[in-house]
């Protein structure tokens, strides 16, 4: 049963929360609200904020350097961090909203965290996995066999980085260096608190 037959065929509260739960727009806007309401809410002490804004730092990074190399459904981006991890710009989120909850030093924000991740990660994992099994055939198959979603593959089973990072592609397919302005100052806010 595809994504769009389960909410077709939901009811009710069934139906709203499926929507939410596979509607792409909306799991980026939690996450960007999720961040906003952690530098508000935050109460940092110096060492889990340090901390914390280091983790996010390294998942804007990977959320940078992945952006810069993928073509959403147009070609399948196996060299750079898509030579690691099917996933790099999953992989970025998770990191920044672990950064984010550390830096806050709030128990709630990381209860909150998991459950977002629970709710939108394995579907979209899965519908992304598919769809570009559907898109690229072959080509996914024998790429994805040996990357892992979300863990880093190393070594000889690694794929190739010979290809070159674009900051268009970056700015044009994610905003990526937008968010990565928000995320600042965001941390700032969090500092300031």
């Amino acid at each position: 049963m595809s994504r769009a037959d389960k909410v077709s065929d939901a009811t009710g509260l069934e139906k709203l929360i499926l929507t939410l739960r596979y509607h792409e727009q909306s799991r980026q806007w939690f996450a960007v609200v999720f961040v906003l309401l952690v530098s508000l809410l935050g109460q940092p002490l110096p060492v889990l904020f340090a901390t914390g804004a280091a983790i996010a730092a390294v998942g804007a990074a990977v959320r940078m350097w992945a952006s810069g190399y993928v073509m959403k459904n147009k070609e399948l981006a196996t060299t750079g961090p898509y030579a690691y991890v099917r996933h790099p710009l999953y992989v970025g989120n998770i990191l920044l909203l672990l950064g984010f909850s550390l830096a806050s030093s709030q128990w709630w924000s990381f209860v909150l965290m998991a459950a977002l991740l629970w709710f939108y990660y394995p579907p979209t994992i899965s519908y992304e996995d598919n769809k570009l099994r559907d898109i690229f055939g072959e080509e996914w198959e024998a790429w994805s066999k040996n990357i892992h979603a979300l863990l880093p593959t190393f070594g000889a089973k690694a794929g190739s980085v010979k290809s070159s990072w674009s900051f268009r592609k970056s700015l044009m397919q994610n905003a990526e260096p937008v968010i990565v302005v928000y995320l600042i100052g965001c941390l700032y806010l969090l500092y300031t608190n």
